[in-house]
């Protein structure tokens, strides 16, 4: 992703679509959406393309969440809450766990759950979340409902004006980064 900022608000990303991405898939062509990683057969990271719509993601210090807003052909489109652990900083990015739950949310603020099933059949997995964890979680999608139904920061329409610069080219990870993602053994 690029970084557009990176201050007290957050570290602010766009990815375009068509876009390089690495992606977990195992051998039968699971991802963790389908499979626990601890149940993947044989997994790997493998580079693909970005699909779908562009989008600007805000990753604010110390937050269980991640705001994506997403774009099509330079239009806003909605927003997305990305429930996921408080990101760390390492040389080459950033790194965070999803949680799984996430939140849809369209430009007039109308807002449903994804993921919840998923979500309720993560619990008790061992590289997910017990019940007390997951109901953490649930509520922090809770108050961030609330930011939403209240068109407070960031569902106010800061950034929904987003434009690239012109010329940015599509991402692409270099070889070095194509290495690092490659698993030992």
């Amino acid at each position: 992703m690029r970084v557009i900022s990176d201050d007290e608000t957050g570290l602010l990303l766009w990815q375009p679509a068509g876009s390089d991405l690495a992606k977990l898939i195992d051998a039968d062509g699971n991802t963790p959406h389908e499979v626990t990683p601890d149940r993947m057969r044989d997994p790997k990271l493998t580079i693909g393309a970005w699909q779908g719509d562009d989008v600007l993601l805000l990753m604010p210090p110390r937050a269980t969440y991640s705001v994506w807003w997403f774009f099509q052909e330079g239009s806003f489109t909605g927003w997305y809450v990305n429930l996921e652990e408080p990101y760390v900083r390492r040389h080459d990015g950033v790194e965070t766990k999803d949680l799984v739950l996430d939140i849809v949310v369209t430009p007039e603020r109308q807002w449903e759950w994804k993921d919840s099933d998923e979500f309720d059949g993560r619990i008790g997995e061992p590289l997910y979340f017990d019940s007390a964890a997951a109901a953490a979680i649930r509520a922090e999608g809770e108050r961030l409902i609330k930011l939403i139904e209240a068109a407070d920061f960031p569902f106010d329409g800061t950034h929904t004006d987003f434009r690239p610069e012109p010329g940015w080219p599509l991402l692409r990870l270099t070889d070095n980064m194509k290495l690092s993602l490659r698993r030992p053994g």
